[in-house]
């Protein structure tokens, strides 16, 4: 059974920000809420986006310890 929710409930509505910023960036227009209109290559091409943000992100924490 698939669960679809944040390990972090907290972090929620800065993940639905970083999902919006990553979606901008690669020129998919998500709206709030349900987005169950989007191709699979643009739903994958924004969690690809957000992935690459989160590696980049993790590689600089490592570079500057």
């Amino acid at each position: 059974m698939a669960r679809n929710r944040a390990l972090v409930p907290e972090a929620k509505e800065a993940l639905e920000k970083f999902k919006m910023e990553a979606a901008s960036e690669v020129g998919v227009n998500l709206n709030p809420g349900y987005n169950g209109d989007l191709t699979a290559r643009q739903a994958g091409s924004v969690g690809g986006q957000m992935v690459k943000k989160m590696i980049e992100s993790y590689e600089n924490s490592i570079k500057t310890k």
